[in-house]
This record gives C-alpha cells, sequence and structure tokens, in this order.
C-alpha cells in the first residue's frame, strides 16, 4: 500500500497539524442523529445533472449521437432548443410527489447531485445553467414531507473525474491539476454552505465532491485531501466567525480501500465528517461475471470494513442491478460488458429481460434483486446506513427505487425483510 507521506503534499501536512489547533472544535449537533439512527434514503440522478442512461430519450431526442454529457447537450445544439429540453425535464423528472412517493416509502433521506455550473461557468464552458432555484424548492418540499438532504458536488470545474456524470466525459480528468478549478469549487462549497445556513434542520449534509478519481494516482489524492481539508472550514464555519454549522461533511473515498483513510479528520479535533463509499459490482470484467449468489456473498462479505471503520460511514451509491446493461449505462455510444458489447469485454450472457422494464422481469429474477437488495441493505446498516442509486430512471427497472416498489423487490417499508438471513 502506497505511504501516506507520498500522498500528502508538505502544505496538506501543515494544515493538518495547524488546523485542527485554530478550530477548537465543538461536538455536532445535527438535526439527523448518524451513527444511531440508521441512513435510508435515495439518490436523485439525472435531474439536476444530466446522465444519459437515466433519462436516454433526451439525449436520443437530439439527433446527435455526439451529444453524450451536460457539456455537449449545451455545446452541440441550439442553445434555446436546450434549455427548452432542460427547463421541461427540471419541471417533470422530480415533482413534490415524488418526495410524497419518497417519504411514504419509509426513506429519510435524499441525496440530490448538483453541478458547478448551477453556481458559476467560465469562459468557453457550455453549460446552460437553471438548476438552483429547483434545488431550493426540493429542499421546502423535503420539509414538508420530513426528509432530510445531502447536497452533492457531483461535477467540478475540468472535471474530477472524467465520466458524463460529471457533466463533461473526457479522457483524463482535469480538476486536480489546476489550481483555479479546485479555488472554484471550493468557492461554490462556500456558496452552498451559505445558501443552507438557516436550512440545517433539512440540509444535515454538504457532500463536497463526488467520486474524485483516486486511481488515478497521487496527484489526484494529494488534492483530494487538501480539498477535504479546504471543505472542511467551509461547511463547517460558514457564518465568517468562530461560530460552527451543525452540518455534516461527506467525504468520498475516492475510490480507495477505506482502511487508507483510517485516522482521517476523526474526533476530537474534527466533528461532523462522515465517509461515503459506492459499492457497484458490474464495473469490471470480474465483477460482471460472478453468479448471483457471488454478488449476494460479496455484498455480505463488506460488512467488517463497514463497520470498523473509524467515521460514520455511508454507502451513498449501490444499487440491485447486477449487470451493466441498462442502455447507455458505460456511456452513450457504448456497449455492455455483460452481452460482450462493450470493447474489449467478453460475453457473460444476455441482457434480455435483466434491464429495461419490469414487465420483462421473470419471478425468479424479481427474488435474486429482492435477495441481493436485503444482503446489501442488511450489511450497509452494519454502517451508518444507505443511499440507493436511483430513485427513478427511464428505461432501466432494475436501477429504480420506484419501479422495485411496484415490482415488489423493494419492500414498501425498508425494514421489511423476506430473507432475515440471507447473510446468516
Amino acid at each position: 500500500m502506497v505511504s501516506f507521506s507520498s500522498l500528502i503534499s508538505s502544505a496538506a501536512i501543515l494544515v493538518a497539524f495547524f488546523v485542527p489547533a485554530i478550530l477548537a472544535d465543538n461536538p455536532i449537533n445535527p438535526a439527523f442523529a448518524y451513527g444511531s439512527t440508521k441512513v435510508r434514503g435515495v439518490n436523485l440522478g439525472g435531474w439536476l445533472v444530466l446522465e444519459p442512461w437515466i433519462t436516454p430519450s433526451l439525449f436520443d431526442n437530439t439527433g446527435n449521437s455526439a451529444i453524450v454529457d451536460e457539456w455537449t447537450f449545451g455545446q452541440l445544439q441550439n442553445r434555446n432548443t436546450a434549455l427548452s429540453a432542460l427547463q421541461n425535464h427540471w419541471n417533470t423528472w422530480i415533482t413534490e410527489q415524488d418526495f410524497i412517493a419518497i417519504s411514504n416509502a419509509g426513506l429519510n433521506h435524499v441525496r440530490i447531485p448538483i453541478g458547478y455550473w448551477a453556481f458559476e461557468t467560465g469562459p468557453g464552458e457550455p453549460y446552460i445553467p437553471g438548476q438552483l432555484p429547483y434545488l431550493q424548492k426540493a429542499v421546502g418540499w423535503a420539509r414538508s414531507h420530513n426528509l432530510k438532504v445531502i447536497v452533492d458536488l457531483h461535477g467540478a470545474p475540468g472535471s474530477q473525474n472524467g465520466f458524463d456524470n460529471s457533466g463533461h466525459r473526457i479522457s483524463f480528468p482535469q480538476w486536480h491539476s489546476n489550481s483555479t478549478n479546485v479555488a472554484r469549487t471550493d468557492a461554490i462549497i462556500k456558496r452552498i454552505a451559505s445558501l443552507f445556513i438557516n436550512d440545517q434542520d433539512v440540509v444535515t449534509v454538504i457532500a463536497p465532491l463526488n467520486e474524485p478519481a483516486g486511481f488515478d494516482g497521487a496527484d489526484v489524492l494529494s488534492t483530494v485531501r487538501q480539498y477535504w481539508y479546504d471543505s472542511y472550514g467551509n461547511i463547517r464555519f460558514p457564518y465568517g466567525t468562530s461560530q460552527q454549522s451543525n452540518t455534516v461533511v461527506l467525504l468520498h473515498d475516492a475510490f480507495q480501500p477505506l482502511s487508507s483513510w483510517q485516522g482521517f479528520q476523526t474526533p476530537p479535533q474534527w466533528q461532523g465528517v462522515a465517509m461515503d463509499t459506492h459499492i457497484y459490482q458490474m464495473f469490471s470484467q470480474d465483477e460482471v461475471s460472478r453468479s448471483n449468489q457471488q454478488h449476494i456473498q460479496a455484498a455480505c462479505n463488506m460488512a467488517s470494513s463497514l463497520s470498523s471503520f473509524d467515521l460514520w460511514t455511508i454507502v451513498g451509491e449501490w444499487t440491485p442491478a447486477a449487470t451493466d446493461c441498462a442502455k447507455y449505462l458505460n456511456g452513450l455510444g457504448r456497449g455492455a460488458r455483460y452481452d460482450g458489447t462493450l470493447s474489449g469485454s467478453t460475453r457473460v450472457g444476455s441482457c434480455n429481460g435483466i434491464t429495461g422494464s419490469a414487465s420483462s422481469f421473470s419471478s425468479s429474477y424479481k427474488t435474486f434483486l429482492r435477495q441481493y437488495w436485503e444482503a446489501q441493505t442488511i450489511t450497509y446498516e452494519k454502517a451508518a446506513g444507505w443511499i440507493q442509486w436511483t430513485w427513478k430512471a427511464e428505461n432501466a427497472d432494475d436501477w429504480s427505487y420506484q419501479a422495485g416498489l411496484q415490482g415488489g423487490w423493494i419492500p414498501q417499508n425498508p425494514t421489511q425483510r423476506q430473507f432475515p438471513t440471507i447473510c446468516g
């Protein structure tokens, strides 16, 4: 394993040692009892940050196969056409009715991804803003229906991972290598903390950056660690004084083992820090080739690492889907590993009847989805809880919490169990 010292710049080490002494932190009192009450929630994916696999129609309707993310959505078509499509999408994809349904399903959190371009765009950045009023409206809906909100910065300037869900699908992320990108992101986190400074009863968590690409090396991790220090100050100290907020800072593990973050921003020097880890079993040939039972067992096997970590640990993205069959999941214009249509992959089987509409799902497949859903929620509740990706999708019912409720593989109450001993 890479040593900590090689990953942290000398500047970060100085901050690590001196910031706690300056901050003299008090225990946090968030409006949700993290660590004792389990987080059970859903992501509102594909709403304020577009994802082609969640709403393929938005992209297919452009008639342009080069439009593959929100960047090209604004860049490669008439701006008024794009704005009109976006406004219709923002107004209809998620409404107050969804918040009512989420609350009625016994859930207590929504995680809402939003991109930096909702707050500001720089020269030559073709993003179309307008998302922010919807985020603010969503906070009101959450308050009305007794849900807590995690505001999740899902896309940063330059892209923190190069994924289409960062807004800009590129071959190598640019966020970490440009200090202006990081400074812009810091300013946006300050703005988010300030915007919701009087909504701490609802916006209990701010996640300063989704999925930075730690797998791209020590340079990324060094920048991420320093950015986590910056974000702590920006989120916990939004008043411009020594007064602290009660807002939890939700870091992401940057695709590194939880053990590599052991001892990072822990009490008593740091208060109200939680760690987000995302668990998917379909983005490698090895994982997508597992049998149903192997998927379940792999989920169950995560209990000890999740439960033993030294911060509140939330599995902020996961799914009962076990394949990458959903259309455009690997990117618009790319196929799937499972059926061998993704370049370089080896076919495991047919995608028929395992994604798309649940009307094509067999009863045995729905039973597996229920078992896998239960194995994961049982395991993730050994930590601080879970937030499923995602609430709804146009044509990927295996991923949709809403479809799972309707199809019976997700229970109407998330504590109901048909397979309580599935993990032994």
